[in-house]
């Protein structure tokens, strides 16, 4: 709910604390954001190419696949990683499956999705996520130093705000994918390859704000059928390309390699 995040919250217009007003919330001075009848608010500023935000399409794919079990391993990882915390934050929420699912008996998690197809569900995702329309490469509409964990999964970022809305001994968690993660669907259907070089890409895109504190790589196979290839293919980045095999000239079911790099980071500013 938002009134269990408010706090964390800052205009992001004057960067002052937010306050909850009938069907929305405003600062003293005066800016105002509307409350969506779904429970989410939206606290971008400006615009955002609508190329950035995930689809109608790609969010029910994402919420039937997450829902069925298949990533459970790398969502039982996070809340490992997530124990203890008090504050726990997604910076490319989507659905909140990850962040639902790291929150501990009393954290609170705050959702940032630049789709607000997504925070939609977000927003139901858990009885203490609070979910905010946000733009993670502009300032997050977040206040210094409030957030214990902050999950970064399968998404940009932006390594400075996500350093200042950290605390002080907080831990940024990315997941980024491996160079055999989903094979072999990557190689017959023609879908976007993971670069060679995607760990030394995540250190760079982290500059010198952040240390590596613990990092583990999780690599198991699952058996989809043809619904959840589609699944899993129209919820990330290849749904936007054209498929050069169809689904239906693959094995039904077919062995998929999942395999992702968990990392923990610690902030060095």
């Amino acid at each position: 709910m938002l009134v269990d995040v408010l706090e964390l919250l800052a205009c992001p217009v004057c960067r002052e604390s937010l306050r909850m007003v009938p069907e929305s919330l405003s600062c003293r001075h005066g800016h105002s954001f509307d409350v969506a009848k779904q429970g989410y608010v939206n606290l971008l500023t400006g615009s955002s190419k609508p190329g950035t935000a995930d689809t109608p399409a790609m969010v029910a794919a994402r919420d039937d696949f997450l829902g069925a079990g298949h990533y459970d391993p790398i969502a039982d990882r996070l809340a490992e990683l997530s124990a203890g915390a008090e504050i726990v934050a997604d910076a490319g929420a989507g659905t909140g499956f990850y962040l639902g699912r790291a929150l501990g008996s009393s954290a609170v998690g705050l959702a940032l999705d630049i789709s607000k197809h997504a925070l939609r569900r977000a927003a139901r995702a858990h009885p203490r996520i609070g979910a905010v329309v946000a733009d993670v490469w502009k300032p997050l509409p977040v206040r210094d130093q409030v957030v214990d964990v902050l999950l970064n999964v399968f998404a940009p970022r932006n390594a400075a705000e996500f350093a200042r809305v950290l605390k002080p001994d907080g831990m940024l968690v990315t997941v980024t994918p491996g160079p055999e993660h989903l094979w072999p669907l990557v190689d017959r259907l023609g879908l976007l390859r993971v670069d060679e070089d995607k760990e030394g890409r995540l250190a760079a895109s982290l500059g010198d704000g952040f240390a590596q504190a613990v990092q583990d790589r999780v690599e198991f196979d699952v058996e989809l059928g043809h619904k959840a290839v589609a699944e899993v293919v129209g919820m990330g980045p290849s749904a936007w390309h054209e498929r050069e095999t169809p689904i239906g000239a693959l094995p039904d079911p077919v062995s998929v390699r999942v395999s992702v790099l968990i990392t923990g980071w610690r902030s060095r500013w």
